[in-house]
């Protein structure tokens, strides 16, 4: 018997209720709809399987063979119906999935750094990939499945993703543990700090000026900057290894050993990092653990 192409997930519930309850007005109870609706559910299910499905009885209806019949498969078919319908149970500690992150040097280390350190325990067997953050390409490559995240400022966050803020950073002056400029003092002058010899990091690379000197243009005052380097993570060893001075991010340089960190003497803006993800995955449960685990691990590191 060929069954109509008109049968669907509705008439599917009210033939497993009448199945179960044997009576109309139950059936339609339990689905929330009337009595009537549901001497039309049962109607068209008679149509759609040429059979009276059902025939009255003394206490309610009883099923012909033909819906005894299909009162097993049925439960199979509402069975995988259901589990379609239910969000997928996250296991972290079973995952096996591989989660891509897009970031800057300096955020690799005072995110990405945290973040694992959380996440193995709970989840060893997933994997996370660390790539270098293209800001022109991050919407795009988000959109294709590329990257799963992107650890972006709000300034260069497209407007059509999510985001949340991860915190609030501030710069700090570094130099190295034993440099004469600091011994028996807790901060530098801004006469001192300009005195010295200042390594750059220049995010697009070649740059000799950041917002540091536009704060200390508006005193008047002026560094002298002889290094310019696009890379945060060499700074460290080259401070070490020299009289210089940098103005870096105090999360970049927090517990790093042979380096001394104190207070600027100007007023630095500093900047607030953001992850950033598709609409693709913001409901997937293994993706919502993850950047939960993210959010938690930036929050609990200084």
């Amino acid at each position: 018997m060929t069954i109509s192409k008109t049968l669907d997930l509705n008439l599917l519930k009210a033939l497993d209720a009448l199945l179960e309850e044997r009576n109309v007005t139950r059936a339609a109870a339990r689905l929330g709809v009337t009595q009537p609706a549901m001497s039309g559910m049962l109607t068209r299910l008679r149509n759609a399987f040429g059979d009276p499905l059902f025939v009255r009885a003394q206490r309610g209806i009883v099923p012909t063979q033909r819906a005894l019949a299909l009162s097993i498969p049925l439960k199979q078919v509402m069975g995988e119906i259901g589990g379609l319908l239910q969000p997928p149970v996250f296991d972290p500690a079973a995952a096996t999935l591989t989660f891509t992150i897009a970031a800057t040097d300096y955020a690799l280390r005072a995110i990405a750094v945290p973040f694992l350190a959380a996440l193995k325990p709970q989840a060893p067997h997933i994997r996370v990939a660390l790539v270098p953050v293209d800001d022109k390409q991050v919407h795009a490559q988000l959109e294709r499945g590329d990257i799963d995240l992107a650890l972006l400022t709000p300034d260069n966050t497209p407007t059509d993703l999510h985001a949340r803020p991860l915190f609030a950073e501030r710069y700090v002056c570094v130099l190295r543990a034993d440099h004469p400029a600091i011994q028996g003092r807790k901060r530098l002058s801004v006469k001192q700090l300009c005195a010295l010899d200042h390594a750059l990091v220049s995010y697009t690379g070649g740059g000799f000026r950041g917002v540091t000197d536009d704060a200390l243009e508006k005193l008047g005052k002026q560094r002298q900057i002889t290094l310019s380097v696009k890379s945060f993570l060499i700074v460290p060893d080259i401070l070490r290894a020299s009289d210089m001075v940098a103005i870096l991010p105090s999360r970049l340089v927090c517990g790093m050993p042979g380096l001394a960190v104190v207070e600027p003497p100007i007023d630095i803006p500093g900047f607030t990092k953001v992850a950033a993800w598709h609409e693709r995955t913001h409901g997937d449960t293994a993706h919502r653990w993850l950047r939960d685990l993210l959010f938690q691990a930036c929050a609990d590191t200084p």
